[in-house]
């Protein structure tokens, strides 16, 4: 329990200036925005395909239009927390600070990936295509090359198990590591995170069938969503009370901002993927959960 406490005292303290974790002993300078066009591009042709699709989604809708609204703000929060994370400072803080790093880790795979998913906005970016573009993108995204294997890896166990070994693989000393000491592999890192996210989110939130198949998928899912938190918790707690640093990169900075070792500066990112990380999923879970109790509940009544 002291443990804990401490832990959560340190947390509180570091917080509040990870995005400043890059202005640290070895650079006068604070941490500045990415402005990376293999980051920046992807961004602005995203925004951009939404757009215009879902404009011209809204001209022809009738009846549709306040989900579509609604659409278009769910993608815009998870466009705008996908950005934050990976141009703004806190992306060149994560160089400096495990913590600053878990941050963006979190947003990437909790915020931004979720909003996403419930946007559905592939639909919308459809429609930017002229007709003879958008027919022949929709014969390839049915055809089974590309069909099976999406339905296959967005499964909710599949899903479950990709973003779990894509989590601790990523997270072993050697290939942190690795991804700490080459921009390119720091952005495969990401990649892999953010696409192990939106498949277990697409698994957990998608569209269902009929509602007898819905009712089994959602258990699935909540039952999914409660391993994840036991998962990541798992790996946060290992962190947080470890002892020793894990990774070489954070270790040589000799101390992280606010005079945290990096043995501490570990233990509060621990502590970050631990707690958040946990009661996400776990709130995910508990929400599915009333999902198949409350008509059972309709049902009794009458």
């Amino acid at each position: 329990m002291r443990r804990l406490i401490r832990l959560s005292l340190l947390c509180a303290a570091a917080l509040p200036g990870a995005a400043l974790a890059h202005g640290g002993h070895d650079h006068g300078e604070p941490p500045g925005w990415t402005w990376d066009p293999w980051i920046t591009m992807p961004l602005f042709l995203s925004a951009l395909l939404f757009a215009i699709g879902w404009r011209r989604l809204y001209a022809r809708s009738a009846g549709g239009q306040p989900r579509l609204r609604r659409r278009a703000w769910l993608f815009a929060a998870g466009w705008a927390t996908l950005a934050g994370a990976l141009v703004s400072p806190l992306h060149e803080a994560g160089e400096r600070s495990f913590t600053a790093h878990m941050i963006e880790h979190e947003l990437l795979m909790l915020l931004a990936a979720p909003l996403i998913v419930l946007a559905e906005p592939l639909s919308a970016m459809l429609w930017a295509f002229p007709p003879a573009a958008r027919r022949a993108l929709g014969r390839i995204s049915a055809s089974r090359p590309i069909s099976v294997p999406f339905t296959w890896a967005s499964g909710a166990v599949v899903a479950t198990l990709i973003q779990a070994a894509v989590l601790w693989i990523w997270h072993m000393p050697t290939l942190f590591d690795v991804a700490l000491a080459s921009e390119g592999w720091h952005a495969t890192q990401h990649l892999c995170f953010i696409v192990s996210a939106l498949l277990f989110w697409t698994a957990m939130l998608g569209r269902r069938g009929a509602a007898a198949s819905a009712l089994g998928d959602r258990a699935l899912a909540a039952f999914c969503l409660l391993v994840t938190s036991f998962v990541t918790g798992a790996l946060g707690a290992l962190m947080a009370f470890s002892d020793s640093p894990w990774y070489a990169g954070y270790a040589r900075l000799a101390l992280a901002p606010f005079g945290l070792s990096p043995a501490e500066d570990q233990q509060v990112a621990g502590l970050i993927m631990w707690v958040p990380g946990g009661l996400v999923h776990l709130a995910a879970a508990l929400a599915l959960f009333r999902t198949l109790l409350v008509p059972q509940r309709s049902a009794d009544a009458v």
